[in-house]
């Protein structure tokens, strides 16, 4: 088999089986593993899966910036906003963080929602304007463009001032093994700082995160208190996060 069939079928078996381990490929197929791993990383470099330890994992689609994630799932993301905005109630302080789902969210929120939210997104402070009654924290620090969050020393040390009800926390894949991720490092240690000052922390997950991975970890799946997703329940992914013990709020 040539090394262009080989990544073809390496591809075709992350979107059948949701990961590749190596080594049992390298079986498979009658190859070193050492062969498997340089096609993973050919795969990987052209940002066609995300390597981990052993294999790997099908690449987020949510790494996108913010212009190009609007047009990923609207329709799941509007879903998990729906459910999500729920866990904002009324006299609550809650954080936000942001990109596309995020925003879905306060466009779900009752105008007449009296609340306190905090976010390091300039977007999501901004689309909370006609919310009347809710007070609104932005948090300063350096503007990753990537994603329009504030993010780094200044933005960690701003969010240390604050003490919160829940935390919406947004990220680009969501595995039963590799846990929470996010496709930049600052803003992964952003994330981190915002879940700490939350007595709970709620992922947002459309159904095109689950199951996927990104470079940086956020958080082990054990530190949040549950996962807001309309995926289906039948999707083996799914069953992997259920079966690992993780609160999945449909």
């Amino acid at each position: 088999m040539l090394a262009a069939q080989r990544r073809d079928l390496l591809l075709a078996r992350l979107r059948s089986e949701g990961r590749i381990v190596a080594k049992d490929m390298a079986d498979e197929l009658g190859v070193s593993e050492d062969s498997v791993r340089r096609d993973l990383r050919d795969l990987a470099a052209a940002g066609l899966c995300q390597r981990v330890y052993g294999g790997a994992l099908p690449v987020s689609p949510a790494i996108a910036d913010v212009a190009g994630r609007e047009h990923v799932e609207p329709g799941s993301k509007a879903r998990v906003a729906h459910i999500a905005a729920r866990l904002v109630t009324p006299g609550s302080t809650a954080i936000l963080d942001g990109g596309t789902t995020a925003l879905a969210v306060v466009r779900t929120l009752p105008l007449d929602l009296t609340a306190t939210v905090v976010t390091h997104s300039p977007s999501v402070a901004a689309a909370l304007v006609d919310h009347r009654d809710v007070e609104v924290f932005l948090l300063g620090g350096r503007l990753f463009k990537h994603s329009l969050v504030t993010c780094g020393a200044a933005a960690v040390e701003a969010a240390q001032a604050v003490t919160a009800d829940v935390f919406l926390l947004g990220v680009t894949g969501v595995h039963h093994e590799a846990g929470l991720t996010t496709g930049d490092a600052d803003e992964a240690a952003m994330k981190r700082a915002l879940s700490r000052r939350a007595a709970d922390t709620y992922v947002l997950a459309s159904a095109e995160k689950i199951g996927a991975a990104s470079r940086f970890a956020v958080l082990p799946l054990a530190e949040v208190t549950g996962i807001v997703t309309d995926a289906d329940p039948a999707a083996p992914a799914v069953r992997e996060l259920v079966a690992a013990g993780v609160q999945l709020v449909t």
